[in-house]
């Protein structure tokens, strides 16, 4: 297969300076606010999004430095196949968050519930819509014992060099 390439739409700003102490899931960072800045060729694209509450950003983890297919993740002790895992070091280092959002102004999102680092290269944005999105969940794998520790989590800086 060819290479495949993306080209960032905009980018998403956050308080969050550096991976270490981001939070790992919008759940762990509630009420943190960010933007997300347009570039202006894609500013149309923004039409009629202002109508949902929650979108779902993809984004390049342009901090991930290699990758493994075994990661230690952050709430656990044992190494994890990446793939069962949300860690940043992946073959293909592409992370969603779904996040709150605030409010348009012209080639800015505000929004809210943000767990991303300043300056993340953003490539593509979804509407997040309950009813077509939502899931019910059958079985969380090994994170069964481990999603009580998800509100306070935050990145300990294992998996970005």
């Amino acid at each position: 297969m060819s290479e495949i390439r993306y080209k960032p739409i905009g980018i998403i700003h956050s308080p969050f300076k550096e991976p270490h102490g981001t939070p790992i899931q919008p759940t762990a960072a509630r009420d943190i606010e960010g933007t997300v800045e347009i570039f202006p060729e894609y500013v149309g694209g923004l039409k009629d999004i202002e109508g949902f509450s929650h979108v779902i950003l993809i984004y390049h983890f342009h901090l991930s430095k290699g990758w493994t297919l075994e990661v230690k993740p952050y709430m656990d002790d044992q190494l994890r196949g990446v793939f069962a895992t949300r860690a940043p070091a992946r073959p293909n280092p592409i992370g969603m968050s779904i996040v709150h959002l605030n409010r348009v102004e012209e080639e800015r999102l505000y929004i809210r519930d943000v767990d991303i680092v300043d300056g993340t290269p953003l490539l593509d944005i979804k509407p997040y819509v309950s009813e077509f999105d939502a899931q019910e969940v059958e079985r969380t794998g090994w994170l069964t014992e481990n999603v009580h520790k998800l509100r306070k989590a935050k990145d300990d800086g294992r998996f970005i060099s």
